[in-house]
């Protein structure tokens, strides 16, 4: 169907390959013993291959599009076995298979709520009962809403994904950073005890990196973490972001050999801050920064390839990757919008059209030949990163990099260069929001800001900033004035490293923004 650069088929014969791959037989599974009998989707993805003679993640658009289609029909077809989602479907007009990406658009999103009704509890929303057994459920803590979620996974489907996307992190992501002879390890700090499951699924993912030695390794301290990098052989790690920052301090005495022999450094959580990306290079001279971002329903979601670039890369079959507006609607390439995620291996226990709570710019898909031709979205920040102000939201990243800007600017502060964590606190009672930022010199920063502003200056900073950071869907509706008239006032205080004044959720993380009504 292909030859060896990529060049796809006509769309008929596309069509007539994916139709004998997922034939119409397996398309619509009459009963729920037919879903258990179900091929998976990767040997579908490895028939693609044998076809088209290419690792599917160099497969033509084209054809991936159609498989992935042929899909989606078939998850509409299965799902609708299960009364829950039969109405549900039913109620939005969306109980067709879709005939085209634009029909599929129209299947409702889901949320963490619907998460929680379906797959907690009686498991309502699984096609094929969880009493037959053969499943794994992953649990979530709940890092930024507090309450506890869990979904369900058939082990075989599991299994698949994390070949999947282990194959392609070593192959795209890892390969040219863990050369030569010697062993590669590759470790992670996520602790698979704690009630979130990114340490055991994102280490099923790291288990199938072809060629390394994994180490699950849980949360270190700086004899442990030594000990690891004696090993002879580059190494790679993966962690959430504060994990990761937190190796500058771990291995201030490390040997030389042993630091050198650190190639990789993984992030899975948001954004690394500038000062702790120049403090781990500059103790690991051989480090590149690379963002992991994965989620508890999705154990990779997108890969960031290139140390240059912040642009994240999807891995091809895994899931479809939707990055949608309010309605639920694609948004067009360089505009921000929701992410939405649909796993594409779950025969057994389906969800269809999940939101997780973060913010993407969608962006050009890849498709260079050489390499992988896969879909790409830059991170821009969490769902709930907004500082309301009476009726008006604005972005809180976009209001860090005005903040940022006004003060870098008039001579005071370069928070990228010197903040390890920034927080901000919305007080609505009072009308304050307190932008954290945990220092080093919290006295010399403050009797800076003090000396060169003063209160009156802040707040001017403030009403000039502010208006440039407006959310997606409030552009244009303030100024300066307007900001003013909020009675809003804005406070900056600096706090020393790990201070209790920055809030951190039961995993470490640190949320952009803390709401206090």
């Amino acid at each position: 169907m292909t030859n060896s650069y990529g060049a796809a088929a006509s769309p008929a014969d596309v069509q007539s390959m994916v139709n004998r791959i997922i034939p119409d037989a397996e398309l619509t599974p009459p009963t729920i013993d037919a879903v258990t009998l179900l091929p998976s989707f990767a040997e579908k993805m490895r028939e693609c291959e044998r076809i088209c003679r290419q690792p599917y993640s160099e497969i033509s658009h084209e054809i991936q599009d159609a498989l992935v289609l042929r899909r989606l029909q078939q998850m509409i077809h299965t799902i609708g076995l299960n009364p829950v989602w039969r109405a549900r479907l039913e109620t939005a007009g969306a109980d067709k298979p879709p005939e085209s990406f634009e029909a599929w658009q129209h299947v409702p999103l889901s949320d963490k709520d619907t998460q929680r009704d379906l797959f907690m509890g009686s498991r309502d929303g699984m096609v094929v009962p969880h009493g037959r057994g053969g499943f794994e459920v992953v649990a979530s803590g709940g890092t930024s809403t507090g309450k506890p979620l869990e979904t369900v996974y058939s082990l075989r489907e599991l299994r698949d994904t994390y070949e999947v996307a282990g194959r392609f992190l070593g192959t795209y992501q890892l390969n040219d950073h863990l050369a030569g002879a010697d062993p590669k390890w590759l470790l992670t700090t996520l602790a698979d005890y704690q009630m979130w499951s990114s340490g055991t699924m994102v280490g099923g993912v790291l288990q199938n990196v072809p060629g390394v030695n994994y180490i699950g390794a849980g949360p270190v301290t700086a004899p442990v973490l030594e000990h690891l990098f004696s090993y002879r052989g580059p190494k790679a790690l993966m962690g959430i972001s504060a994990g990761i920052a937190i190796l500058a301090e771990l291995g201030a005495g490390m040997s030389r050999q042993a630091r050198e022999s650190f190639r990789v450094a993984l992030y899975g959580s948001g954004v690394l801050p500038r000062r702790n990306r120049a403090e781990l290079k500059a103790l690991y001279p051989n480090l590149a920064i690379l963002s992991y971002f994965a989620a508890t329903q999705a154990e990779t979601i997108g890969l960031q390839l290139d140390e240059a670039s912040p642009v994240l890369t999807a891995v091809p079959g895994l899931h479809l990757i939707e990055i949608v507006d309010e309605e639920g609607f694609w948004v067009p390439v360089g505009e921000e919008g929701e992410l939405v995620v649909t796993r594409l291996h779950a025969h057994e226990a389906p969800l269809l059209r999940l939101k997780l709570g973060d913010r993407m710019i969608r962006r050009p898909r890849l498709d260079g030949y050489p390499g992988p031709q896969a879909q790409q979205f830059e991170f821009a920040g969490r769902t709930g990163d907004v500082l309301h102000l009476n009726d008006s939201q604005y972005s809180a990243a976009r209001a860090y990099d005005a903040l940022r800007d006004e003060l870098k600017s008039v001579g005071v502060v370069d928070l990228d260069q010197s903040a390890h964590e920034i927080q901000f606190a919305n007080h609505r009672e009072n009308r304050t929001i307190t932008l954290y930022a945990a220092v080093d010199d919290v006295l010399g920063l403050t009797y800076r800001v003090d000396s060169m502003l003063g209160p009156q200056g802040l707040q001017q900073v403030f009403v000039n900033a502010l208006p440039r950071s407006l959310s997606l869907f409030n552009d244009g509706e303030a100024n300066a004035a307007s900001i003013a008239k909020t009675g809003y006032t804005l406070l900056v205080r600096f706090v020393p490293r790990h201070s209790p004044d920055i809030e951190r959720t039961a995993v470490g993380k640190v949320p952009l923004v803390r709401d206090h009504t």
